[in-house]
This record gives C-alpha cells, sequence and structure tokens, in this order.
C-alpha cells in the first residue's frame, strides 16, 4: 500500500495536528454534530401528542415511528461494519453526516406516516454509523493520555442535548409546528460537517494487513476475543440502563408523587449534573486509568438503581437529585467503559468495531427496555408496579459488568490482574 502523502497543516490554514487548538477544533466538530444527532433522535418523542394529531395516526402507529430509528441503527451497524475499515475514516464519517442531515430534513418534509417511518429508517440508519465513527475519530486522533478527557467531552452532548436541545425543540414545534425542531437541526448541521470536512486529518484507510473481503473482516470483528468481552460488556450495561430509564417518569407520577408538569425538572437536573460530571470524569481516567475510575462509578450506579425504583411518595424535592445522580453516574460509567474499551481495539479495526458496537447498544437497549416493560404493571391511573424488582435485577446487572471490565486491558499497558 502506498502511503498517503503528509499534508502540511499550515498551508491550508488549519490548526497544526497534534496541537491542543488542533485538538479543540476537531473535538468541537464531532461533539456538535453528535449533539445533532442526538436531538434528532430525542425530540421525537415529546412531539407525539403534535404527531398524532396532525398525522391522524394511534399510538401503536406512534411507537413504530420511535422504534424505527434504534431499529434502522442496529441494522446499519451490522451492515456497514464491514466496510468501515476499508475507506477513509474522514469521508465515511462526512458521508454519514450528510445522510443524518438529509434524514432530519426528509422527516420535517414528512406529511403521512408511512413517509415519516420511512425518513426515521433512513436517519437511524446514518445515525447508528455516525456516533460509531464519531467514537474511532476521537480514539485515532487523541493520545491515551488525553483520550478519557475527549471522550467525556464527546458524550456529554447527550447531556447538552437533555438539557437545552429537546427543551428548545418543544418550544419550537409548539410555536411553529411539529416540523420546525427538523429543519432547525439540519440547517444547523450543515456548517457543522463543512467544519469537520476542514478540520479532521486526511487519514487513510486503516485497513492496511486486514483481509480484503470485508465479510471475513466482520466475522474476525465479531469473533475476536478481546471484541466479544467488549460487546458482552456494553450490552450488559445498556439492558441494565435501560431496563430503568424509560419507566422513570411514569414511576414518578404513578409512585413518587411528582406531577407530569414537574417532569422537565427532573430530566434537566439530571442532564445539568451530566454535564458536569462527565468531562470531569474523563479527566479523572486520563490521570487515574479507566479501569480504576470504572470501579468506582459502578456501585454507584448500582446503588442509585435500587433507590430510585424503591422510591416512595417523597415529591419532586427528593425524586429530581436522587434521578440527577442516577443519570450522571449513567452517564460517568459509559465515558469510562467507551475509554477503556476504545484503548483495547487494534486502531485498523476500530471502524468496524465501533460501528458492531453501536448495534449492540441499540439492540441491547430494546431488550433492556422490553425486559423492564414484561416485569412492570399498572401505571395508568395507578401505581406502578414491579419496578423495584426491575432496579434490582438492573442493578444485578450493573455490578456484573465489573468482572467483564477486569478482563479488558487497553493495549498500550501491560496485562493485570484485577480483583
Amino acid at each position: 500500500m502506498v502511503a498517503a502523502p503528509t499534508v502540511d497543516p499550515s498551508a491550508t490554514g488549519r490548526p497544526k495536528s497534534g496541537t491542543a487548538g488542533r485538538e479543540g477544533v476537531i473535538l468541537l466538530a464531532l461533539a456538535a454534530l453528535h449533539f445533532i444527532g442526538l436531538v434528532d433522535f430525542m425530540i421525537v418523542m415529546p412531539l407525539g401528542p403534535q404527531l398524532l394529531a396532525d398525522l391522524g395516526i394511534d399510538a401503536r402507529q406512534f411507537s413504530r415511528v420511535v422504534s424505527a430509528y434504534t431499529l434502522s441503527a442496529g441494522i446499519a451497524g451490522f451492515l456497514a461494519a464491514p466496510w468501515l475499515d476499508h475507506v477513509p475514516r474522514k469521508t465515511a464519517y462526512i458521508v454519514s453526516s450528510l445522510g443524518l442531515l438529509a434524514g432530519t430534513a426528509a422527516c420535517g418534509l414528512a406529511s403521512t406516516s408511512p413517509r415519516l417511518l420511512a425518513a426515521r429508517c433512513a436517519t437511524g440508519g446514518f445515525g447508528g454509523i455516525h456516533g460509531a465513527l464519531a467514537l474511532a475519530i476521537v480514539a485515532d486522533a487523541f493520545p491515551p493520555a488525553r483520550r478519557g478527557r475527549a471522550t467525556g467531552m464527546l458524550m456529554s452532548a447527550f447531556a447538552v442535548a437533555s438539557v437545552a436541545g429537546v427543551p428548545l425543540g418543544i418550544v419550537l414545534g409548539t410555536r411553529f409546528g411539529w416540523q420546525a425542531p427538523f429543519f432547525t437541526l439540519a440547517a444547523l448541521g450543515l456548517p457543522l460537517v463543512a467544519l469537520a470536512a476542514w478540520v479532521l486529518p486526511p487519514v487513510d484507510t486503516p485497513a492496511e494487513g486486514l483481509r480484503r473481503n470485508p465479510f471475513a473482516h466482520l466475522l474476525e470483528t465479531v469473533a475476536a476475543p478481546a471484541h466479544r468481552r467488549a460487546f458482552a460488556l456494553i450490552a450488559l450495561l445498556m439492558v441494565g440502563a435501560f431496563s430503568v430509564i424509560p419507566f422513570i417518569g411514569t414511576a414518578f407520577v404513578a409512585n413518587v408523587g411528582v406531577t407530569e408538569r414537574q417532569l422537565p425538572a427532573v430530566f434537566i437536573a439530571g442532564g445539568l449534573l451530566a454535564l458536569v460530571s462527565t468531562p470531569l470524569v474523563g479527566r479523572l481516567v486520563d490521570r487515574c486509568g479507566a479501569g480504576s475510575v470504572f470501579r468506582g462509578i459502578v456501585p454507584v450506579s448500582a446503588a442509585m438503581m435500587v433507590v430510585l425504583t424503591n422510591l416512595p411518595a417523597v415529591g419532586i424535592a427528593v425524586a429530581a437529585p436522587v434521578a440527577a445522580v442516577l443519570m450522571a453516574a449513567n452517564a460517568s460509567r459509559m465515558v469510562t467503559a467507551m475509554a477503556l474499551i476504545m484503548s483495547s481495539i487494534e486502531p485498523r479495526r476500530r471502524g468496524s468495531f465501533m460501528s458492531v458496537n453501536a448495534a449492540v447498544q441499540h439492540v441491547a437497549s430494546g431488550l433492556g427496555t422490553t425486559l423492564g416493560g414484561m416485569i412492570v404493571a399498572g401505571g395508568a391511573g395507578e401505581p406502578l408496579r414491579n419496578f423495584g424488582t426491575v432496579g434490582m435485577l438492573a442493578a444485578g446487572a450493573t455490578i456484573a459488568s465489573l468482572w467483564l471490565a477486569a478482563r479488558i486491558r487497553p493495549l498500550d499497558e501491560p496485562p493485570q490482574r484485577w480483583r
């Protein structure tokens, strides 16, 4: 393979590669586009009443619209995985970004339920690949000493989306129609794609030394023992989280004495605390190591799952802080888990690995929600029952993740025994 020519950043006006300025602009572009994708994913649910009324659909049809994104993201992750290490990382990221924005705009243009369903499938397909590539680029562009902080900053986009993006989207949808948030996201995303095209380093395909058959490469990616352990760790974390999170609002209204009008304050509090905690945890990962930080956060997350799912009628003053600590702990453990996992994957395999990993996340989150839904009962004008049982199972899955994390070792560190 012929090596790609080295590009002198000073000749193009870009910040020099390896400098804090260059890394900061790369991270800004990635995090901002990640924010766009997350708001697009989250905004459909609170726009439900408008969609039902405007499109003339029922709750079952609306649930298909919501689940279309996740299902498409999972399928696309597996289908794209054989190819992502055989094309330049930057090219794949720009194409997925443009596809995501096109799908978002198509959602705003949809005038019927089938068209909206198709648009959500397209958006989810590109969105799942887009998020995976963002994490792969962070692992490529940032050395291990700064990778934890960079991962924390990228994943803090979820907190910003919860605190600012979704509430603003709801305001736009209420005032100008449910299409307005989608058009706004697409318009905001275009200059961000241009920024990413300008600042991301022109890295050639990382697939040197890999099988030329992409599907054989995919089988190797899935079959590698280190990869299987990483997939199992992420699946366990997502099942634990999503068996609880989708039912928090229902439980707080039915059991804890929180009104529907107060619910946004609960999630804003959680988003604000996660916004503060994820960058701090990322810095802690760089200083102390991802494994050590993960072992410290996981017990907190498990304990808060048990506490939240067993809350009595305590009202908003207690419920909001409890939910905020749980959300921040869950976000922080994902930062540490991803930092640990990314450091254990060969750079030449990161594209396909992260694509499959994103698919595993989406499938596992759906399984977690299904599991929780099979256990809980009530909630429609009556108390939500068996939520405490869900919390115990989620906490057990979370604690079990310590065993898997102990068997994931960074490539740049010597083997060590974790107890």
